[in-house]
């Protein structure tokens, strides 16, 4: 391999999304780090994954603050991974377009077989099923075109793309066409893929190259680019850490942002199996926050059960005024409810990328260093000033994502047990699973 990095950079819409695609990083030995804001960076770091919180913004809002990450953060030698989600939530192809005029040609490939997302003829399936005839793209989405260069034209970026068998038969096609893009005016080439080999064999052909590109993807490639012996011009560091490292002491809270049916399995196996109480907030309360009359009974109630060492599930309720669009702010509220007792945790577990960021921002937590992949699309952290958390264990989950094990597999973890059989293994059923 001749071109290799010095650092890598990911630029990602959400504070899950952000973990989950760096955490193959921290697994290689690669110092990892974490961050909600661009322009305070551990420099020290390998890789960089930095939460943009632009999944909530206008496109073309998304696409100015994406743009502003990359200036602040890019450096000589450091490579550039546009996280996106396999699902193709929010305005990934307005972001890609605003790198794409920075950075070069966007090789677009977000194919995640592990979770079962392919990508044949240039369209997006989730576990065989056309991507637009899903639910998930239905409810959000419903009578647009979801192919990947419908939508990426549509943000103004001439395409190509590269088949599998060009892929699998003929490797040298692509690395051809990624050096001749620039001149012919494309802006991105969007790749198939069915199996981690193909996505292998797009890290290898990739990785190698000295023309201006960028990756975009979900946590699949990223996961074998990861995997690569000679991407970084540094060898790994030893991934040996103290057990400390990964076990609470003290109280776990599990706070659950997400509404969707999966994060409701999980959290029905925490309790079940744990023996964890939960709390479900009135969205009433978390619309009011202060001004509401139960705001002050409610964070008295969660921080008494803390102080007195006991686990907790706290997650928001629904009801019939519930608005999709309210989720940031239903979020900072929760969050803000939390907060003062936030000293008092020994591990927090925490659902949904706008929950994640919005507790750790409200704990003053800038940035974490990730430690371990838990499950896949589990990471666990910690923050990276010893004063911040008060030195909690921080686990981060994507909300409609994981098996159904996946809150009780990561809180086992933070207790310091085995894993029990199945947590490793993803709910083929979960069809709201998203990365």
């Amino acid at each position: 391999m001749s071109a290799k990095s010095t650092s890598m950079l990911i630029l990602a819409d959400d504070l899950s999304g952000a973990a989950d695609c760096a955490i193959a990083f921290a697994a290689a030995g690669r110092k990892t780090v974490v961050t909600l804001d661009a322009h305070a960076p551990d420099e020290g770091a390998t890789v960089i994954a930095a939460d943009t919180d632009t999944r909530r913004y206008a496109p073309a809002d998304a696409a100015a603050r994406v743009a502003d990450a990359l200036q602040a953060l890019r450096a000589p030698g450091r490579r550039l991974y546009k996280k996106i989600d396999s699902t193709l939530r929010g305005n990934w192809t307005a972001e890609v377009a605003a790198l794409a005029r920075l950075a070069g040609c966007a090789i677009v490939a977000p194919a995640f077989p592990a979770t079962g997302r392919a990508v044949r003829d240039g369209g997006v399936f989730v576990h065989g099923v056309p991507l637009d005839a899903t639910e998930t793209w239905q409810l959000e989405h419903a009578g647009r075109d979801a192919s990947l260069s419908a939508m990426l034209e549509a943000a103004g970026l001439k395409c190509a793309h590269i088949g599998l068998a060009s892929l699998r038969d003929a490797p040298q096609t692509l690395a051809t066409r990624i050096a001749a893009a620039a001149a012919e005016g494309i802006g991105a080439l969007i790749v198939d893929a069915e199996t981690s080999d193909d996505l292998a064999a797009l890290a290898r052909i990739t990785a190698s190259l000295d023309t201006p590109f960028f990756w975009v993807g979900s946590g699949g490639l990223a996961r074998e680019l990861a995997a690569l012996p000679d991407l970084f011009d540094a060898p790994a560091a030893s991934t040996a850490r103290p057990a400390s490292a990964e076990v609470a002491h003290g109280p776990v809270l599990a706070l659950v942002g997400s509404l969707s049916s999966v994060s409701e399995r999980q959290c029905a196996m925490l309790r079940g199996e744990a023996g964890i109480d939960e709390l479900i907030v009135p969205p009433a309360v978390l619309r009011d926050g202060a001004r509401h009359p139960m705001w002050t009974a409610w964070g008295d109630d969660i921080g008494s059960r803390l102080r007195g060492g006991q686990d907790l599930i706290v997650r928001i309720g629904r009801d019939d005024a519930f608005d999709p669009s309210e989720g940031a702010h239903l979020s900072n509220a929760l969050a803000a409810l939390v907060a003062p007792h936030f000293g008092t945790l020994g591990g927090l577990i925490a659902t949904g990328g706008e929950t994640a960021r919005a507790m750790l921002a409200a704990a003053n937590v800038g940035s974490l260093e990730l430690v371990r992949e838990i499950e896949a699309g589990v990471a666990l952290g910690r923050a990276t000033t010893a004063s911040a958390a008060n030195g909690a264990a921080i686990v981060t989950k994507a909300g409609a994502f994981g098996s159904e094990h996946a809150l009780y597999g990561a809180y086992r973890h933070l207790r310091g047990q085995p894993a029990v059989a199945g947590t490793a293994a993803l709910d083929k059923n979960a069809r709201e699973t998203s990365i």
